[in-house]
């Protein structure tokens, strides 16, 4: 029987509903935060150049920051199920144009990230194993992680979800070794938590690294709303997975990052860190020295090959992130239409190809003009992702508080204005100091010559910033876009689950 044009439309223009539970979701989430590339990388970091023994309490504030923003979040999730997300609400709460502009922000920052780990991958890759050069590696990994994009959405999930887990798995390993032998002070919690010891050297010193190291690593939670139009209970499913997701990302990098104190001691620990990594030369040696020492060899070996793991698993979940928004860009008319279809697998398949094309071009132009793909691709791509995510969640809080002022329900005063209000109030923090600090995360050569980011705030060169302010020019950019394109439609915003 041929199916009405009017259905086939339909059909063709919405994702396939039904595909995940809460657990899929949170692989997608869990899985593009890379808890074991952060730990190896950036938690090492931290320690050195932001408050030594306590930079786990600096993790451990930033998910209490990103808990306040998943209460709004979630709650706006139960009234919105669009696989736009973060510009959908937007949308919602501050404008249509608003909401436009920010889906341009968005698609910057997953675009970039994404790019990020591609170079990190290959250059990984390429001095760990050779044979390829960076690119010849980041090449195979697109293919694959393209062709994962235009399966059903499910299958990835399921990939993410045997990654994931061995992932957290070595990492709980190592944790729980090192706690209970109690390294050679014994566990000092105090030193790890106590405020005043999490805000030594303020927020314009010392601690403020550490804060933007850890509001850093948690790019990605926010993406559970992404798939609730493939979820089977979306109302339900997307704030669970929310809550989970973040709980399971700041028990996990603040529980660790304790351990790896713990194991050093607290009061030598950033002379440790710094032998132990040569210098922060190779930070991932912190970890996989530590494991070593308390479980073995063999932990610490697995640990290398699941670094290499973790990082593919988060080019797939941004993969699939990246192609929703523009699914949702093109299905609403701002976008070219074909984009805001699907595949006879209920993937966004064009939309994932544009993913895949424009990855493609960049990683091509780094390998041309030989730039290398981690001192370059990955430390000004991620640089530039993290502010463009703040940017976008600081609004998301702005378009709740409004949302819900307009459209009362039985929500209470806490989860429609208080939480989100203080969500708002730790984003703006955590976007200065991601900006000011920007140079590290970066690296130098977005710096003016001889200045130190650890002791001087900004001090970008032009390059610097053009990168730190690009979510901005991207977000006016966007903003005009909406206003000239007069022919978006319904389908923009719409709620696809009733």
């Amino acid at each position: 029987m041929a199916l009405d044009p009017k259905t086939q439309e339909s059909s063709d223009r919405t994702l396939r509903k039904g595909r995940l539970g809460v657990i899929g979701i949170v692989f997608f989430v869990v899985a593009a935060a890379a808890p074991l590339v952060g730990m190896t990388g950036a938690v090492p970091v931290a320690i050195v150049l932001g408050n030594g023994a306590a930079a786990p309490g600096a993790y451990l504030f930033a998910g209490i920051i990103l808990l306040l923003f998943s209460v709004g979040y979630a709650a706006m999730s139960q009234r919105v199920t669009n696989t736009g997300a973060f510009f959908a609400y937007i949308g919602r709460g501050l404008g249509r144009n608003a909401g436009i502009a920010a889906s341009f922000v968005s698609v910057l920052a997953y675009l970039t990230i994404q790019l990020a780990i591609y170079g990190f991958f290959g250059g990984v890759m390429a001095g760990q194993v050779g044979l390829l050069p960076w690119w010849g590696w980041t090449l195979l990994a697109w293919l694959a992680v393209t062709a994962l994009s235009l399966l059903r959405v499910d299958i990835g999930a399921k990939l993410l979800g045997v990654l994931m887990l061995a992932e957290l798995t070595v990492l709980v390993i190592a944790a729980v070794a090192i706690l209970i032998d109690g390294g050679p002070e014994g566990l000092n919690w105090a030193a790890s938590f106590s405020p005043d010891l999490i805000l030594a050297g303020g927020l314009a010193g010392s601690a403020g690294i550490a804060f933007a190291f850890a509001f850093a690593s948690f790019i990605g939670f926010e993406a559970t709303a992404i798939y609730g139009e493939e979820s089977k209970d979306p109302k339900r499913a997307v704030p669970r997975a929310t809550y989970l997701a973040v709980g399971v990302i700041t028990v996990l990098f603040a529980f660790t990052a304790f351990a790896l104190v713990t194991g050093m001691g607290a009061s030598n620990v950033i002379d440790q860190t710094l032998e132990r990594s040569a210098g922060l030369e190779d930070p991932a040696a912190v970890l996989f020295s530590l494991a070593s020492e308390y479980v073995g060899p063999w932990l610490a070996t697995v640990m290398g090959i699941l670094v290499l793991s973790s990082l593919f698993a988060g080019l797939l979940a941004f993969q699939n992130a990246a192609s929703r928004y523009l699914f949702a860009l093109g299905r609403g008319g701002v976008i070219a239409s074909s984009a805001g279809t699907v595949n006879g697998r209920g993937a966004p398949g064009r939309a994932s190809i544009i993913v895949s094309v424009i990855t493609g071009i960049v990683m091509i132009l780094f390998a041309v003009f030989q730039l290398d793909p981690i001192s370059n691709m990955f430390f000004w791509f991620s640089g530039l992702a993290v502010v463009a995510i703040v940017l976008i969640e600081a609004l998301v809080c702005i378009a709740i508080i409004r949302f819900f002022l307009q459209n009362k329900g039985t929500e209470n005063v806490f989860v429609t204005m208080i939480a989100p209000i203080l969500a708002f109030i730790g984003l703006v923090l955590a976007e200065y100091l991601l900006m000011s600090r920007f140079g590290l995360l970066a690296g130098e050569l977005t710096l003016n010559a001889g200045v130190d980011p650890t002791v001087t705030a900004f001090g970008l060169n032009a390059f610097g910033w053009f990168l730190v302010l690009s979510p901005f020019i991207v977000l006016v950019i966007g903003y005009i876009v909406s206003l000239v394109r007069k022919n978006v439609n319904e389908n923009l915003l719409r709620d696809e689950i009733s």
